[in-house]
Formats: structure tokens, C-alpha cells, sequence
């Protein structure tokens, strides 16, 4: 490999940047971590300033949101992840909202300019031919438009397929590292995300295309799929959970009209056994956000079932998932393309999953959202609305009837104040309304 790429330090790499400059980072585990920290050596050393940083989700240190880079990074990135949070938060970093299907549309249409991406990439294979791995999402975007392309080789990135895989000649600057890629953790289903999942997975029939998240929430819906049959994926990213439901043919993508037999995605974010899954694997196809949550792309397939969760809701099922109060915590992501691509697919299903209340034992569902909390999914685009004690189809119901039917999923111990906050807002016709 080396004989056949000219590499160049990563700070020769960094060089290349101006002040002034845009870069984008590809994404979750194939952040070039590398390239970061030669980037923020050169922010240490003064040599740079005005420099904006964008990006999808990150894993691992994103040092450039901190303090001392005031003046020298701006992050705006398109999500907040955990890694940004505290920087947004405290305005040393910032978030632009924008559904992820539009995120390559940034670049394509010119609305950020793209002077450099700095991306991660297996070894070539004997035609010239890299491959993006674990982030296609903007990234394939940011390439197209940028003025200067610089990349990682590493031997960890799997060789995946789909449009992931581009040639080297799209590419001016190579990095050698061979750090192995961040790994994601996650925690076992606690009984109430147990709960969950199974009124989730309820409503999953066999022959399903499923798109879910990450987490405690879409790992409990699939550990409850063991007994379907001919389920499919299109979705925005996919995690260990899926593995031993591919492994025992449950997940086949027979009864997909799109992509037939392939599991498609855009990114990735688990443990190895994932990015082993995808190497060199024809079953994955990892795709560009624009294709992946395309709702009208997303709907050519039946049964869509997309399974987002939320923050808060209120009692007319307006769903807040990128912000408590007036505190960015996430961001808008896929949940609107998937969530209207379901409800536009064949016999599809929008669902909106989390738990009735905080660790603290606060209610999740409130009569109206705390002040300043964004509403992702309208009150107009809600579907299914599921919490560990059942499921609720709001779509087609009026307001009164949609509050009867949210505080019926709620903890019993919040439903007589949600019940005297609904006679509030509507009136002594509310209680003579029925579901």
C-alpha cells in the first residue's frame, strides 16, 4: 500500500488549510481524528483563525469546540452530538438545523462552501478504488465540492460498498493511520426500554422495511423481532442490533420493491462486530443521505416502519427532539424524512417511542412544551406514539381526542394533572369526548 500512495504527515496535511477556510469532517467513527488534532495544533500554535468546522455526528474528542479556540474554530455543525454539546451549549460552538436529507444539499447547492473535507478511507483496492466505510451521509457531498480533499488511509475503515466506494483520484492528499476506529458502547435495555419495545415491536408486521435510531430504545425493539419474518432496512444508520437478526434470516430484505435483498444505510456507529459485518459485504449498500432519507425514496418500499424517539410531547402531539427548553441537546437528523417516508409508504408506520417520564420521575409528556423546546415532528406529521404503557395511533384524531389518547400512555402518576391541564386548555366538552 505504501509503495503505491505519496503520504504526507498529517501536519504536512493540515498545512493546506487557510484561515477563513470551511472543512468538513466525515462522520461518526470515520472522524479523522488524526487530522484533528494536527488541525488544533495549529489553532495552539496561532497560525489559524476563522476556520468553520462542519460536520454530521462525531465520535471521539472534538477539542476544536473548546474555549480557547474562540476566534480561531467555529463549529457549526449539522447535529450535537454528546462530544459538542457542553461547547454549543455554551455558544463556543454553534448547530445549523437541517433535516439530514438536505445536509449534502448544503454543498451541492452552494449554501456552505466546501474548501476542504477531511475524510477517513480503507486501502485501495488493485483497481484505485477507496472506500468510505462507516460515513457516505454529506461526506460524498463535501468531496464532490471541495476544493481540497484530504484523507486518511487506514486499514481498520471496512471496505464497504455502495456509493461509499470512490477512486483515489478524487482524492489530493493521503494520511497514513491505522488507528482503529471509535467504537460505540451500549447499555442493556432497562425494563421500561424493554417495555417499549415490545409495544414497538408489536406494531412491526413480517415484510417490514425498518428504519430505527440508536440506543437503549431500537436495541429493545430488535431484540423482540426473533420470530418475524422477511424484515428489511433502509435507514439513515443501523447498529449491532440488527447482526443476530441477519444471522437468523429475519432480516433478508425479500419484500423490499427497492434495494431488494441489500440493507442500506448512510453511516454507522457500533461496536467491531459492525464494521467487520459491512467489510467487503454486498449485502450492504451504504448510500448517500440524499438517496437514504429521501421520503420519496423511502416510501417506494412497503410496510416503512420508522421508530424515532422524542424529549418531550405535548398534549397535541407535538414532538420536541433536539432541545430541552432552550438548550440544544441533539438536533433534527433523520426523524422528519423518516417519518413522513413511512407515512407516505404502503401500509407504513411513523412511530414515536420513548419513555412516560425522566430519571427523575418527571413527565416527558407535558400539557404545552417548556419554553424555547423546538418541535421536530409537528403535531401534522405524528403517527404512533408509544411509551412503556402501550401505543396510541394519533393520526386522523383531534386534539381533544389525541389528549385522552397521549395521557393514556403516560405514568399513572402524572395522568390526573395531564387530564386537569387537557379540561383546561379545551374546555368542559373534553371529558365527554371518547376514544
Amino acid at each position: 500500500m505504501t509503495s503505491k500512495i505519496n503520504f504526507i504527515s498529517a501536519d504536512e496535511a493540515v498545512a493546506k488549510v487557510k484561515s477563513g477556510d470551511h472543512i468538513h469532517f466525515s462522520s461518526v467513527a470515520s472522524a479523522p481524528q488524526v487530522l484533528i488534532q494536527a488541525l488544533c495544533r495549529r489553532g495552539d500554535a496561532g497560525e489559524l483563525k476563522d476556520v468553520k468546522i462542519h460536520h454530521l455526528h462525531t465520535e471521539g474528542p472534538a477539542p476544536y469546540t473548546e474555549a480557547k479556540y474562540e476566534g480561531i474554530f467555529f463549529h457549526q455543525a449539522f447535529f450535537v452530538g454528546a462530544n459538542v454539546r457542553k461547547g454549543v451549549q455554551a455558544g463556543y460552538a454553534d448547530y445549523i438545523p437541517i433535516f439530514l436529507s438536505e445536509t449534502q444539499k448544503l454543498y451541492r447547492a452552494g449554501v456552505l462552501p466546501c474548501d476542504v473535507a477531511m475524510i477517513q478511507v480503507c486501502p485501495p483496492d488493485k483497481h484505485g478504488y477507496v472506500s468510505l466505510g462507516t460515513s457516505v451521509d454529506a461526506t460524498l457531498a463535501a468531496i464532490e465540492c471541495a476544493k481540497t480533499v484530504i484523507a486518511v488511509v487506514n486499514k481498520h475503515v471496512p471496505r464497504s460498498w455502495g456509493e461509499a466506494i470512490i477512486p483515489m483520484s478524487e482524492i489530493d492528499y493521503f494520511v497514513e493511520d491505522n488507528t482503529p476506529l471509535e467504537p460505540a458502547h451500549f447499555s442493556d435495555p432497562n425494563p421500561i426500554e424493554t417495555a417499549i419495545g415490545i409495544n414497538c415491536a408489536n406494531l412491526i408486521e413480517d415484510g417490514a422495511t425498518l428504519q430505527m435510531g440508536i440506543g437503549a430504545i431500537p436495541n429493545a425493539v430488535l431484540a423482540q423481532l426473533g420470530n418475524h419474518k422477511n424484515l428489511g432496512i433502509h435507514t439513515e444508520m443501523f447498529a449491532d442490533g440488527v447482526l443476530p437478526l441477519v444471522e437468523k434470516g429475519v432480516i433478508n430484505g425479500a419484500n423490499k420493491r427497492i434495494d431488494k435483498g441489500k440493507m442500506v444505510s448512510t453511516f454507522l456507529m457500533g461496536s467491531q462486530q459492525v464494521y467487520d459485518f459491512i467489510d467487503d459485504n454486498p449485502m450492504v449498500a451504504m448510500m448517500d443521505v440524499g438517496y437514504t432519507n429521501d421520503p420519496y425514496v423511502i416510501a417506494k418500499n412497503p410496510k416503512v416502519t420508522a421508530i424515532n424517539s422524542a424529549l418531550q410531547v405535548d398534549l397535541t402531539g407535538q414532538v420536541c427532539a433536539d432541545s430541552l427548553g432552550t438548550k440544544f441537546y441533539s438536533g433534527v437528523g433523520g426523524q422528519i424524512d423518516f417519518t413522513y417516508g413511512a407515512s407516505l409508504s404502503e401500509g407504513g408506520k411513523a412511530i414515536i417511542a420513548m419513555p412516560s417520564v425522566t430519571n427523575k420521575g418527571i413527565s416527558k409528556i407535558a400539557p404545552v412544551l417548556t419554553e424555547g423546546a423546538g418541535v421536530v415532528t409537528t403535531r401534522n406529521h405524528i403517527h404512533w406514539f408509544v411509551t412503556e404503557y402501550g401505543a396510541v395511533n394519533l393520526y386522523g384524531k383531534s386534539l381533544q381526542e389525541r389528549a385522552k389518547l397521549i395521557i393514556s400512555v403516560a405514568h399513572p402518576d402524572h395522568r390526573e394533572a395531564l387530564d386537569r391541564a387537557a379540561f383546561e386548555r379545551f374546555g368542559p366538552h373534553y371529558h365527554a369526548v371518547t376514544i
